[in-house]
């Protein structure tokens, strides 16, 4: 029978190629993919790989999607190197979207423009103190984090549906479960004139050169990395584990809840119960695609937003299923572990006798 077997050293350039590899895996099964479903392999993978890429209006669409997932990943990277499994980024996404919402309700006509720093910092902390639930319970109840920030998710949308179909309902939205829309002070300001790229771009080329300082250049950074490679090593030489989590758990949150204000003062312009996009659930793929470094985190949300708007053209081109988005996304993780299982691992047949 096969075993898996240690490798003695792994190989260093296979592990930083490992994702590339994944990919290639991903468009291979996807070209088959299509071929099941009766469709050209090299029509719906110019729609998954070209499309979203090809002008500068398609630019400015992902950068739509790739900046929340390079938000919400930054901080999944802080969690994931401190060992702590932050699996809810989707419900801070959603509580930073109320919390910023409902700041973005009070703006009237004669609002400042500096109104949109009050929502960014509302949905930042939003997210982080749902986030700070988490920490409190595993601190104080030893609780499993997976758990709980998974099932807060659920929590929130709820508390997002009973707002917008209760209290914050707009009186003039034609019985639609709907905020109002936000006014012009509200909204997140637009980089060019004719494209709905916006600052938060700017903001998450900000946050991954500043987690790339914390991770590798300050000394709270490697006490988190310690703490999540070796605990043990952690508490011999003094390091906080209660500090760890709170810091690793509050970044997680506060870029999440900021993803979240940006999307409803961006794109969407109101909170409806849509807002939750799986954003939270996609950057955990993105996170470690892009394994678990700043920089790699940017390629991979790249990658990441391409799949989103390369299915919603496929459903509506080619008439593919909506799904297709979830099955590339799916396909690119597991060949990416399985891609780093054989590097660590090799397959050895072992005789039964």
């Amino acid at each position: 029978m096969f075993k898996l077997e240690q490798r003695p050293e792994p190989s260093r350039w296979l592990s930083i190629g490992s994702p590339l590899i994944a990919l290639v895996i991903t468009v291979v099964i996807g070209s088959l993919m299509f071929v099941w479903l009766g469709k050209s392999p090299a029509d719906g993978l110019r729609m998954f790989f070209w499309e979203p890429i090809k002008s500068a209006y398609a630019w400015s669409e992902l950068s739509i999607k790739a900046t929340p997932l390079i938000l919400i990943a930054l901080g999944l990277a802080v969690c994931f190197r401190a060992n702590l499994w932050n699996i809810g980024a989707e419900g801070q996404f959603v509580l930073g979207a109320i919390c910023g919402g409902g700041v973005a309700m009070q703006a009237t006509p004669e609002s400042s423009h500096w109104l949109i720093v009050g929502v960014l910092v509302a949905g930042a902390l939003g997210g982080a103190a749902w986030a700070g639930i988490v920490a409190w319970l595993r601190q104080q109840f030893n609780t499993n984090e997976i758990l709980v920030s998974l099932m807060l998710v659920y929590v929130a949308e709820m508390l997002l549906s009973y707002l917008v179909y209760g209290p914050w309902k707009d009186p003039q939205g034609y019985n639609f479960p709907q905020t109002i829309t936000f006014l012009e002070a509200a909204r997140v300001p637009k980089l060019v004139p004719g494209f709905r790229a916006h600052i938060g771009l700017l903001m998450a080329g900000v946050a991954v050169l500043g987690f790339t300082v914390f991770l590798f250049r300050t000394f709270a950074g490697f006490q988190l990395q310690v703490g999540g490679l070796a605990p043990s090593a952690a508490r011999y030489a003094g390091f906080s584990s209660g500090r760890a989590l709170w810091t690793a758990m509050l970044l997680s949150g506060a870029m999440a809840g900021l993803a979240g204000a940006l999307d409803v003062a961006g794109p969407q312009g109101q909170l409806t119960p849509y807002v939750p996009m799986g954003y939270g659930f996609a950057a955990i793929i993105v996170a470690f695609v892009g394994r678990l470094n700043p920089l790699g985190i940017v390629f991979s949300a790249v990658l990441m937003s391409m799949f989103y708007i390369g299915g919603e053209l496929a459903q509506s081109r080619l008439g593919l299923p909506k799904a297709m988005t979830g099955i590339f996304q799916g396909v690119l993780l597991f060949a990416l572990l399985a891609c780093d299982t054989f590097i660590h691992q090799r397959l050895r047949w072992v005789s039964r006798t």
